[in-house]
């Protein structure tokens, strides 16, 4: 790891430590080359010129630097469908950990050296079946699991540090969670990591076209978590899928207090559940205000809507994290 990574990643750590927000989840696109049944993302596509622009993630950059170094997921949609991906990733690499989610779709060699040349931290491919014929069916195009599969070695190969800058992305569901453990073998044969997230069926703009795990189905996940050290995910996550599931009592959300959303266009919600619920728009005004906003109206107040990774990571590393949380992010999520 360079030094410069290593400065990024202390100013990370003493961000979470002082309570500071550190996890953004920005959509830069809501266009799409899939139609996944479980997802309306991709129906509220806006025109190109309607979409945030470089300067305007310069501007929300800066803004973010004032508040500490953040996690930034940079999410769509498909994020390659926006021509000038490597400049954005390029204005959040050099302060920020900017994270990359992707079908994998458009990866080559070219564009993957210049997403990882431009500061690029951790890039996730979305795999959710063990075979391609269930994985295409619900993607809706034909040849996407193999292409995946292809964007995670090419991913792996050009990376600076290999496989543990590039994970797996599974969305488990009634019907794959049978498939994680057989998914799981792959990815470590790939020599990359693996993550997952539970399916959100009630959050804005998600599609009804596939169901929540059984709780028993789901009772085997922390045991997969345990078996393969390269599944990076925190231990609380996983242990916490179940019982979410039983309808169990789970901790509060705080979701907008260190935690935030911002939209294709440059709204700011709570949560990527709730980004029908806008507190301003950073093209309108200072992020500052609207952070303000967020932590004032504590949307995520007893809302048990979802147990998503990025509600989950929030959840580890919010109030400063515990000495588990800590050991998983210093370990496990550096794992192979």
């Amino acid at each position: 790891m360079s030094v410069r990574e290593q400065l990024r990643d202390a100013r990370f750590a003493a961000g979470v430590f002082a309570r500071k927000p550190f996890q953004v989840l920005l959509q830069v696109t809501n266009r799409c080359n899939m139609k996944c049944n479980f997802c309306a993302f991709w129906s509220n596509g806006v025109a190109p010129s309607a979409e945030m622009t470089l300067n305007d993630f310069a501007a929300f950059e800066a803004q973010l630097t004032e508040m500490g170094t953040f996690l930034v997921s940079i999410e769509g949609g498909e994020p390659f469908l926006r021509p000038d991906l490597v400049d954005i990733v390029s204005i959040f690499g050099k302060r920020h950990i900017p994270l990359l989610y992707t079908n994998g779709w458009y990866v080559d060699d070219a564009n993957a050296r210049a997403l990882w040349s431009a500061g690029l931290a951790q890039v996730g491919v979305s795999i959710d079946y063990a075979d391609a014929a269930h994985h295409d069916r619900r993607r809706g195009v034909a040849g996407a699991f193999e292409q995946a599969w292809r964007a995670v070695e090419i991913l792996r190969d050009t990376a600076p540090h290999r496989g543990k800058a590039v994970h797996v992305m599974t969305v488990l569901m009634e019907d794959n969670t049978a498939d994680l453990d057989a998914i799981l073998k792959r990815s470590k044969q790939a020599r990359v990591g693996h993550c997952a997230t539970l399916l959100s069926s009630g959050g804005f703009r998600r599609a009804p076209g596939a169901s929540m795990p059984s709780p028993e189905a789901a009772a085997t996940l922390a045991n997969l978590w345990s078996e393969h050290t390269h599944f990076r995910m925190f231990g609380s996550y996983m242990r916490a899928i179940e019982p979410f599931l039983r309808g169990g009592a789970m901790p509060a959300c705080h979701a907008g207090v260190q935690s935030f959303n911002v939209d294709h266009i440059g709204n700011v919600s709570p949560c990527i559940e709730k980004i029908d619920r806008a507190c301003g728009n950073i093209k309108s005004e200072p992020l500052s205000v609207i952070h303000r906003r967020l932590v004032e109206a504590d949307a995520g107040r007893g809302c048990q809507q979802c147990w998503t990774a990025c509600r989950g990571f929030a959840q580890a590393l919010g109030d400063g994290g515990t000495v588990d949380t800590w050991r998983d992010l210093a370990l496990r999520m550096r794992s192979l």
